[in-house]
């Protein structure tokens, strides 16, 4: 199972492994503070990328798209990650404000496509 969560939400037994994708930490926490078992940066969007989509230069779709290229170019991430969602729970973790249009969604499906 794979799910997505923003970061200032609170862990949960349930979480099983959780992972922080993004590239830079998150504004406000601590990191003694967050729980987490891993900061994967392989499989976090480009600083263009992620830029891109927050000055609306492109829109998700287009984000959608270059990102999924961007993940084809860390196989061994993906299967690794993809294998410990086969495992049990793996929980990605973000920062976005926007919870139906972020980068852990598009990682969520992409994830789901490997298994």
């Amino acid at each position: 199972m794979i799910q997505c969560k923003r970061v200032y939400d609170p862990a949960n037994k349930n979480d099983g492994y959780r992972v922080l994708i993004d590239r830079l930490w998150p504004r406000g926490i601590r990191k003694e503070a967050l729980v987490f078992d891993e900061w994967c940066k392989a499989v976090a969007p480009s600083a263009e990328l992620r830029k891109a989509l927050h000055s609306e230069t492109i829109d998700f779709a287009a984000f959608q798209h270059q990102y999924q290229e961007e993940l084809k170019k860390a196989p061994q991430e993906v299967a690794r990650l993809a294998q410990k969602a086969q495992e049990g729970t793996l929980t990605l973790l973000y920062a976005a404000r926007d919870t139906t249009q972020n980068h852990a969604l598009v990682l969520a499906d992409y994830l789901r496509q490997a298994l």
